[in-house]
């Protein structure tokens, strides 16, 4: 490696001299975005085994994990608003539920964690632009074999002419658990709730449950609507590897612990003071680069 071989990481502006060529790369360009900061509250919680007993019993319950597992989207267009999209999206949250209730002498006891599901789903605009072309690809392995046979193979992918959706989201934050009760109403096997009106099925009617689990949720998400496209970027040269991998063998297991450094955050957690206000960070960055 040449030590004037410029390498990933922060550049300064002699870096800027040493530009080689502009390349044209395909990527995924982001049209728009959005932040999401939605409390989703009182939402029920749909348990995969039935647990209606310990809800009948149970004093408290308390969330003991929770975490997104899928997030569904699909996308449609904006009537009479050329380039937007309204963006579907819909979330699903597995919990556990630990459930804390009376014993037989008034102590207090907790059940095993039971796990259930809350949906959550909410709909926003963004600019996803138009595109008027299909996309095909295909690899080595979608090519037709010698023999030429129609077996399906070198068929290629399709991509339509909407945007990709791209969703991130942090781990939930669970605000709140409790059991929630509801009014007590009768629900007819033809699925009447109000017997008041068909009286004729009161004999066959069963009461619904009164008592059920609901959450209160913290979910912070960022939505991106992207569309492949190539762009033309300057390059200093191909990016090459600039350490050798350390591997763990049976001979030299405490040669790979001798370079991790002493975890002393673990030990000592940082103060309020030691955390960056937001904002503050770049703008030391900014003063830094001012400053050269």
């Amino acid at each position: 490696m040449k030590k004037d071989q410029v390498v990933a990481g922060l550049i300064d502006a002699e870096d800027i001299c040493k530009l080689r060529e502009a390349v044209c790369v395909q990527v995924e360009k982001v049209y728009d975005h959005c932040r999401e900061k939605d409390c989703v509250e009182d939402a029920v919680v749909d348990f995969v085994e039935d647990v209606q007993c310990l809800i009948d019993k149970a004093v408290k319950v308390k969330v003991k994990e929770a975490e997104v597992v899928k997030v569904l989207a699909d996308l449609d267009e904006v009537p009479f608003k050329r380039g937007f999209f309204t963006v579907n999206v819909r979330y699903k949250i597995k919990v556990k539920v630990e459930f804390c209730f009376r014993g037989q002498f008034g102590q207090l006891e907790s059940s095993d964690p039971k796990v259930g599901f809350v949906w959550f789903s909410k709909t926003i605009i963004l600019f996803g632009s138009e595109g008027q072309v299909k996309i095909f690809s295909a690899s080595d392995t979608d090519m037709c074999s010698p023999k030429g046979e129609d077996d399906g193979c070198g068929v290629l992918m399709q991509q339509d002419n909407k945007p990709n959706v791209t969703v991130e989201v942090a781990e939930p934050l669970v605000l709140n658990a409790r059991i929630k009760r509801k009014r007590c109403h009768h629900v007819s096997p033809f699925g009447f709730e109000d017997n008041e009106e068909f009286d004729g099925f009161a004999d066959s009617a069963h009461i619904a449950p009164t008592r059920r689990v609901v959450v209160t949720i913290g979910l912070f998400s960022i939505i991106k609507l992207t569309r492949l496209v190539q762009l033309l970027i300057p390059a200093f040269n191909f990016c090459f590897p600039t350490q050798e991998c350390v591997s763990s063998t049976d001979e030299n297991p405490c040669d790979l612990f001798e370079t991790i450094d002493f975890p002393f955050d673990q030990f000592f957690p940082p103060q309020m003071f030691d955390f960056p206000v937001e904002g503050e960070e770049e703008e030391d960055k900014c003063g830094k680069h001012a400053r050269k």
